[in-house]
Parts: C-alpha cells; structure tokens; sequence
C-alpha cells in the first residue's frame, strides 16, 4: 500500500491502541483521552509523510506497536516531574508519545534536521503539549552550550551504536542523571562494545533490560528490545562530544 492510501479508521485505531497497549503493559496509558491525542497525531504524521520523508512504518497497527508503545517502555524509568533530553529525536520518537503520556515531564527534543524539528514543534502545537521544546542543532554543538549538564535524563532511539550515542548524550545530564538509551537487537552486543565509552566519560551501568515487544495478532520476528540505565557519576570531561567526524572515526 502506498504511504499516501492509508486509511485512518478511528474505531479500529481505538481497538489496536487498547489491545497493544494493554499486550505490552501499557495499560495506565489506555483512556479515551490519550487515544485521541495518539489517532490526532497518527493523522498528522500520515499526512506530512505523504510529503517528506517522516517514518517507513505507516500501517495503523504497526505505528502503535513501533512508534507509539515502543517508545512508551523507557517511561517507567523516568521519574515523575523530571526533565529530559531526546538526542536526534528525527520525527519525535519517543519524545511525542512521552510529552502525550506524561504532561508532568519537561522535554527537549533536538535533531540537526531542520525540517523535522518544524514538524515535532508543529504535533506539540496542535496537540497542546506544553511541555515539549524542540530545537534545531547538532548533539556535539548544543552539548557546549547551556544545555550541558542540564538533564535528569537522556535518551535516543535508533541514533547510532551505544559507543557513539553515549558521548552524544551523557555531557547533557546534571551529575546523578541517567542515560536512558533505546536499542534494538543489537542492544546487547552494543553494551558490551560501550564499556569503554561509559569508563571514559564517567558513567556506571545501573541497568540493561532485554525484552520483546508483544503482537499477538501479527505473526512474524519477534521484535527485540533493551533499555538501559547508565548513571553519570561524574562532571563529563570537556574534550567531549568531540566534533562528529573525530566521534565517528575513533568511538571511545
């Protein structure tokens, strides 16, 4: 089907957001209100994609699964009335469904693509999400600002590998802040690779949890998550970010 003949049906949006929310252990997220505000967006995001290169997932179903509950794990580990950086949030994943979810959190989403930005800040206008700010610019340039050591939490979703990711997003956090990375099957390796990358920018893994996304009526690969918990015990070292291309070259 093409992106731009999808059909929205709001009863069966309803029906899908209750079954998977409720599949994946989502359920404080299940009212009539949220479900509203999920299917405003889902419109939205149908309708620009249709225009600009937003997302490849666009099967009602599967953006519930993929985009919406998906980036719903990681809120049980942000604590109420905190603040919290989404590095290169692309087309507001997961800091829409965040910001809808949890009014109590402060959100600052940022992405170097300017066009996506204008789209995040344009869904927070018209779902009246207050407590979403999103800004154009680069992780390594923002993170030498008065962004720096700003954050109770980080987080980022399909950036780049955990090595990489964690000198883009540790420098945000206040000393005490928790990293928050979000991973797909390759989270497991990727821990492992990014010990160094902790060591260095003086950060202690306080959790990593591995888990399946449920779908009980697709069949197909199971999809395969990890959230981890990387705690910053110490102020982060100014040398870092580095510039991207010396990140990208050399990974902690």
């Amino acid at each position: 089907m093409n992106k731009t003949e999808i059909t929205l049906n709001k009863e069966e949006f309803f029906a899908e957001y209750h079954r998977i929310f409720t599949e994946n252990d989502l359920i404080h997220f299940i009212s009539d209100e949220l479900c509203e505000k999920f299917y405003a967006l889902t419109e939205y995001m149908l309708e620009q994609n249709a225009v600009m290169n937003l997302t490849a997932i666009t099967e009602p179903s599967e953006v519930i699964l993929k985009h919406y509950a998906d980036s719903l794990t990681v809120a049980k580990y942000i604590d109420e009335g905190k603040s919290v950086i989404d590095v290169g949030c692309g087309a507001g994943f997961p800091s829409l469904p965040l910001a809808i979810a949890r009014p109590d959190l402060a959100i600052t989403a940022i992405d170097s693509t300017d066009k996506r930005i204008v789209y995040v800040r344009e869904c927070a206008r018209r779902l009246g999400l207050q407590n979403l700010i999103a800004k154009t610019a680069r992780a390594e340039d923002a993170a030498a600002t008065d962004m720096r050591g700003k954050y109770d939490y980080a987080t980022a979703r399909a950036v780049a590998r955990l090595n990489i990711l964690a000198e883009y997003c540790i420098p945000f956090l206040k000393v005490g802040g928790v990293f928050l990375p979000m991973k797909a099957k390759s989270g497991a390796e990727e821990m492992i690779e990014a010990k160094n990358a902790f060591a260095t920018l003086h950060a202690k893994v306080l959790f990593s949890k591995e888990f399946f996304l449920a779908d009980t009526k697709n069949e197909g690969e199971p999809q395969t998550r990890l959230i981890a918990g990387i705690e910053k015990c110490a102020p982060t070292e100014k040398i870092y970010p580095r510039n991207n291309a010396q990140i990208k070259k050399k990974p902690l």
